[in-house]
């Protein structure tokens, strides 16, 4: 079997969650559920993050099914707000602390429109203050920009970034992006809050300057939701779904041999993966007694130098998008200026 150097690989994902679960040690956490969904709470200590390759401090990550109903949208609104407020509250800032709002992402491409979209929700008040006006109590200044990305721009968003705060002078900011996950059942399924910054472009391989406490110098909270997946991930998933379809289908005594499989019944996404090492390898070679990351290493090797290793988003990326925007850029909205629901 062709030998693969892992640690050269990287793994396109900002989720820390996806991160923790390809790990073999437990990591604590608090986990919450909701009509629909389900909180995760994670405080990464030193060491953790040291052996997890990430930052120390608190992610939170909402994951939920469905964010087309206006029901579910009111519900993870409530959650998404009770999460802010508890970051703000860890912050222990004043109660009017000043605020600088940043969409990170391209406004003209769907998948990466998040951050700008969402910024349009929130209301600008910065300039209210600025010139003396009499104020609503439920307000605090808050000023927000979505400049672009650094090929529309041809200027580093840290360095925008912090330019910006020379003159702006923000107590904390508070940043939204598009992230990448290397988990289909994420995509467009789940809410990331963490105040150990952002590196944007991370995800998907294009490193730019990071955007956190140690490089601005003051908080930061960030927001993200993973909008696209690459190929090597796609492939690596339809597998690890081929798994438990069959290992459900072994279970009622109708594993198929030597043929394709038919039906389109989803019972089988909870089933644990049952197949023996045998199984396996009967049916993918070598490759089947690859783990997830192992696979996923073979298949960007593969995809990579020809320049197959896409980067995929729903089909429906316009329609979710524009709800995932309002869903957090109202709950922005209530809890940047505690306006009551």
């Amino acid at each position: 079997m062709h030998s693969m150097n892992l640690s050269q690989i990287h793994m396109h994902t900002d989720l820390i969650v996806d991160v923790v679960e390809q790990d073999s040690k437990t990591y604590q956490e608090e986990k919450q559920h909701f009509r629909g969904g389900e909180v995760r709470r994670m405080h990464l200590t030193k060491e953790d993050a040291l052996a997890l390759g990430k930052k120390e401090g608190f992610y939170t990550t909402l994951s939920f099914q469905d964010v087309t109903d206006s029901k579910a949208q009111e519900e993870i609104m409530q959650v998404l707000e009770e999460e802010i407020s508890l970051f703000l509250t860890r912050f222990s800032l004043p109660e009017k602390a000043s605020c600088l709002l940043f969409g990170l992402g391209n406004k003209d491409s769907t998948p990466d429109a998040l951050g700008p979209l969402a910024c349009q929700k929130v209301t600008v008040t910065r300039h209210l203050f600025e010139m003396g006006l009499d104020v609503d109590s439920s307000y605090r200044p808050l000023a927000s920009i979505s400049p672009g990305v650094m090929a529309q721009t041809g200027i580093e968003t840290q360095d925008y970034l912090v330019s910006l705060l020379e003159k702006v002078k923000p107590d904390f900011v508070v940043v939204v992006d598009a992230l990448a996950s290397n988990s289909l059942d994420r995509l467009m399924k789940t809410i990331q809050l963490t105040d150990t910054g952002i590196h944007p472009g991370s995800g998907i391989g294009n490193n730019r300057k990071e955007i956190s406490k140690e490089t601005l110098g003051i908080p930061v909270l960030a927001l993200g939701v993973p909008t696209v997946v690459d190929a090597a991930t796609i492939v690596q998933n339809t597998l690890f779904y081929l798994n438990k379809k069959l290992s459900y289908q072994k279970e009622k005594g109708n594993l198929p041999q030597n043929k394709f499989l038919t039906g389109h019944e989803n019972t089988f996404q909870k089933q644990e993966d049952t197949l023996t090492k045998e199984e396996k390898k009967q049916l993918l070679g070598e490759v089947g007694l690859l783990n997830e990351e192992e696979q996923i290493a073979l298949f960007e090797e593969v995809l990579t130098p020809l320049g197959y290793n896409l980067m995929v988003t729903s089909t429906e990326v316009d329609f979710l998008i524009e709800n995932l925007a309002k869903i957090i850029g109202n709950s922005l909205e209530k809890t940047l200026h505690q306006k009551k629901s």
